[in-house]
């Protein structure tokens, strides 16, 4: 038995599915497609039952790879039942999409989530009335409270049917729709998207051609548009007949301070500024005591034992990759996860990217651009994953260089870790602005070199909310084990490794061979250039290897601050990880991949040989 989950994005959709399928969760491309869905299991009455999250869409009507892949999805049967989830507090722009996938009549449920947020709106929904509109079972949840999640199998397993839903389309869509069935046989959905110039078939669209052209000239406006037409008044119907409002003081509307120029973007200044001073200064007071506590009760009593030299340099490098990875790294990755999460929780994250929209536009940008780069501060993988949320190739291929130079998780350990440290919190905020101005430079120039055409941005607003320390938990939780179970078993390894190159003396040789680079250029130790191939795997390599090749995790004892300040800012310009650079050349090809790496290392090399020469 396997269960799809259906429904717009940020109508709590993710959180159900995990909710439902607890930590048993795989990420798989469905077939034919670089798009992403997780799935897990969950068991149910001693049986198995599979559960897909599909992307996150407001209609079927496009040919984004989303869209296609969720009506592929549809048509081929890929689940038993479709549970279809509805944000209580905007059902009619969700119900649009519910009304599309049940014309292609799969087992389905509605799940309204958010009914708590619509109760504090004075809003209350009849789901009897609901159910008997749309001929399937309701339920009325609130994911964020877990209230009725648990009658969610039962009832998608034992009580779904095909939805009775029919849209009073336009008599003309009727008369061709019920034409084409009989000469042609195919289904209603398939016809609707014929009629609308879309779809997967390839035969219909030349006998849907001039039927469309005839209604699109007696209505004076597209077969689509009046499609769409039908349908938003459709779903407007079953709104007004469901939703009761009841007569409340109207609550002082905080999108008013938050999405005006003033004071939206200082806000937004504030609370990125905000986030990034506790990374530091809460990751720094952590830093400290395990780094302390780590060295006493390990490091210490490791040297006094006086190996072998072999065993002595391989567990030297290994307590002091342990101490790199969970007395340095780790703090800044736990607070920073938390403080983004935060932020993520509260729905803020959609009034950011509608005042960053503006901006964004006058860097050749569309302004959905910023979704990716806001996940990029995360981690890059994911960023260039969500490029494909733009709609051309153009801004696709801008936003694959930002997305790449923004500085992850992984860059701001090292930021923190060495700058914020060992050369202080001014210095390291430096560095931001530093990238951000790199940043805007290089949009500027690929947006006049980049053919193409721009379009503009619609975004739907979360619903504010107060955080929950459970959720926010949880979301931290799925980032930091990334690395915990990734970054450290690879820095375990890599630091091992370390070891067994260094004692015949072939990181040395590896140094000397690049010195005129980073000695002369740079202006870095010799052993910094294995520090910075080795970032190239993960970005928090760079920094920890650092510390191994030094011998020590108190940096500012063997390094000037000059030093650190360069190694830090080449570590974060250089070449994204391969992770990062392998999703890439995925999602945009071989050629944007070896342009964006080649254009990071120079822009690396080159800001840091400036800084060396300014700062002697």
């Amino acid at each position: 038995m396997k269960i799809a989950l259906l429904g717009n994005p940020g109508v709590g959709k993710s959180l159900i599915f995990n909710q439902l399928t607890g930590l048993g969760i795989e990420v798989n491309r469905y077939p034919g497609s670089s798009v992403a869905l997780e799935c897990g299991n969950v068991c149910y009455k001693q049986e198995k039952t599979g559960i897909v999250d599909l992307s996150g869409i407001c209609s079927l009507d496009g040919n984004s790879e989303e869209e296609t892949l969720v009506r592929k999805f549809l048509t081929s049967g890929g689940a038993d039942v479709i549970v279809a989830i509805l944000d209580a507090t905007k059902l009619e722009r969700n119900l649009y999409l519910f009304v599309q996938a049940a014309e292609f009549s799969p087992k389905m449920i509605a799940v309204v989530n958010m009914c708590d947020a619509a109760e504090r709106q004075g809003m209350h929904i009849d789901a009897g009335t609901l159910s008997s509109h749309l001929g399937v079972p309701v339920i009325l949840a609130a994911a964020s409270e877990g209230r009725n999640i648990d009658r969610i199998l039962p009832v998608a397993l034992g009580e779904a049917t095909p939805a009775r839903v029919h849209v009073p389309y336009d008599h003309h869509i009727k008369a061709a729709l019920k034409s084409l069935e009989k000469t042609i046989g195919t289904p209603m959905h398939t016809n609707l998207l014929a009629l609308q110039g879309t779809g997967d078939d390839t035969v219909l669209p030349d006998a849907t051609g001039a039927i469309a052209q005839e209604i699109g000239m007696r209505h004076r406006m597209s077969v689509g548009q009046i499609i769409t037409t039908n349908r938003h008044n459709f779903a407007g119907e079953i709104t007004a007949s469901v939703v009761k409002r009841t007569a409340q003081k109207k609550p002082y509307d905080l999108d008013s301070l938050l999405t005006r120029t003033f004071p939206g973007i200082p806000i937004l200044c504030t609370i990125l500024f905000l986030l990034l001073l506790s990374v530091f200064m809460i990751g720094l007071w952590m830093e400290r005591i395990i780094v302390s506590a780590f060295t006493s009760s390990n490091i210490t009593p490791f040297t006094a034992l006086a190996l072998r030299s072999l065993r002595d340099q391989i567990g030297f490098f290994l307590l002091i990759a342990l101490q790199a990875g969970f007395g340095i790294a780790f703090p800044f990755v736990f607070t920073f996860c938390i403080g983004l999460s935060l932020i993520e929780d509260t729905g803020y994250m959609t009034r950011a990217a509608f005042l960053a929209d503006r901006a964004m536009h006058r860097i050749g940008l569309h302004g959905e651009a910023i979704i990716p780069m806001v996940i990029g501060f995360g981690c890059t993988v994911p960023a260039v994953m969500n490029l494909r949320l733009l709609k051309t190739r153009r801004e696709q291929t801008i936003a694959a260089f930002l997305v790449t130079m923004i500085p992850c998780s992984a860059r701001t350990v090292v930021i923190a870790g060495i700058v914020a440290d060992f050369v202080g919190i001014i210095r390291a905020f430096s560095i931001y602005l530093i990238v951000s101005v790199l940043l805007i430079l290089t949009a500027v120039v690929l947006s006049r070199i980049t053919p193409g055409e721009q379009f503009g941005m619609i975004v739907g607003m979360s619903t504010l909310r107060r955080p929950e320390a459970r959720l926010v938990l949880a979301k931290s939780w799925i980032r930091i084990k990334e690395f915990l179970f990734i970054a450290m078993p690879v820095l375990i390894v890599t630091c091992i490794l370390l070891g067994l190159c260094q004692y015949p003396g072939l990181t040395e040789l590896f140094g000397q061979m690049v010195a005129p680079v980073t000695v002369t250029l740079l202006g870095l130790p010799v052993y910094a250039s294995t520090a910075l191939l080795f970032g190239v795997f993960r970005k928090e390599l760079a920094f920890e290897t650092l510390a191994v090749l030094a011998g020590t995790a108190d940096l500012g004892s063997v390094m000037t601050g000059v030093e650190l300040y360069t190694f830090a800012i080449v570590s974060v310009l250089f070449v994204p990880c391969v992770s990062a650079i392998a999703v890439l050349y995925r999602q945009l090809g071989a050629r944007i991949a070896i342009i964006t790496s080649i254009y990071t290392v120079f822009l690396g090399l080159f800001i840091g040989a400036i800084i060396n020469i300014l700062m002697k």
